[in-house]
Parts: C-alpha cells; structure tokens; sequence
C-alpha cells in the first residue's frame, strides 16, 4: 500500500487512533442526532404554515455561535464550511421529508 511503513505502529499510535475512532462515532452519534432534531424544526415550521426550509438568520445565527466557540486548532473557514455542508444535508433531508405523504390513520 502507497505511503504505508514496514514497520509496525507504536502503541502510542495504535491508542490514539483508538480515540479517533471512539470520537468519530459520537461525531455521528450527535450529527444524527442534529439531523433528526433538524427534521423536527422542519416539521414544525410546516405545520405553522412556513414554506420556506432555508432560514438564512438562523444560519448566520448558527455559524456565529460557532465561530465564537471555535478555540482551535481547526481553522475558522474550515470549521464554518464543514457547517454550511451540515445545513445543505439537513435542508435535503428537510426538503425529503416534506415531500412524504402523511401517513393515514387507518393502518
């Protein structure tokens, strides 16, 4: 394999790629759960009668929090783009949802 060494992992790398990993699945943990909070808002605003799913406020609202609570190392742009990504993934997933029918009553 292209840029693998011969020789074997130290210890020390094999336990911080183990908490690398522990990490990425609450990283998923809580985008999943994001997600579904995010479904929630947007069947919210559908049943207040909102049609628009994009809410520009809220996302500069949200990316300010964020960039105010970024303390490093990630840089600012990238942290703030891996945000705008986030919001494009909910808003198809809000936009998905919206075109489901509604289940009947009657199953």
């Amino acid at each position: 394999m292209a840029g693998h060494s011969d020789r074997p992992d130290s210890a020390e790398l094999r336990a911080l790629r183990a908490r690398i990993d522990r990490v990425d699945r609450q990283i998923v943990a809580l985008l999943n759960e994001r997600a579904e909070l995010a479904l929630a808002v947007g069947r919210a605003k559908a049943a207040a009668g909102r049609r628009q799913i994009r809410d520009l406020a809220r996302e500069r609202e949200v990316l300010i929090r964020i960039a105010v609570a970024n303390e490093g190392p990630l840089a600012q742009a990238d942290l703030l783009a891996l945000y705008r990504r986030l919001f494009a993934a909910t808003r198809a997933l809000e936009s998905a949802d919206r075109r489901v029918p509604p289940e009947s009553g009657d199953g």
